[in-house]
């Protein structure tokens, strides 16, 4: 029996927590008028998500167009919640990109990832969904 609503809405205090529990997700920015996505991880900063990036478009998009897009998520086999967000990214510099060291972000990837960029959040939603997959038992394991 399904439930009768599969779809639950996330608070605002539910989206960050969300975010504050994971460290990998999507960033959306615009780059020579075209929109591209990346995986970036990242730490929740307050009321700001923080990345580290090195030199490339990455970096050149949200410099040339700070309107950015950013998705996480996450699904097990009964459950999958996703938050979206938009909002503005800035590069830190000086002391505030130095305050970054004492957060929990550090490169995945055996980079070097000098740039620090935050993004704050304009507007967020965020849901839960309970899932019903009567295919899965056709798929191969």
């Amino acid at each position: 029996m399904l439930d009768d609503n599969p779809v639950t809405d996330l608070t605002q205090d539910q989206c960050w927590d969300f975010l504050g529990q994971h460290e990998f997700g999507r960033l959306a920015f615009h780059l020579a008028g075209e929109v591209h996505i990346t995986p970036v991880n990242y730490v929740v900063d307050g009321q700001r998500l923080i990345f580290r990036t090195a030199e490339g478009n990455k970096l050149l998009g949200v410099t040339m167009n700070n309107d950015v897009a950013f998705e996480a998520d996450e699904f097990t086999d009964t459950e999958a919640t996703s938050v979206v967000l938009r909002g503005s990214a800035e590069t830190l510099e000086g002391d505030e990109a130095d305050a970054v060291d004492n957060l929990p972000l550090r490169p995945w990837v055996a980079t070097t990832k000098l740039v620090v960029v935050a993004i704050t959040v304009s507007e967020m939603s965020g849901r839960r969904f309970a899932l019903h997959k009567p295919w899965a038992h056709m798929r191969s394991q």
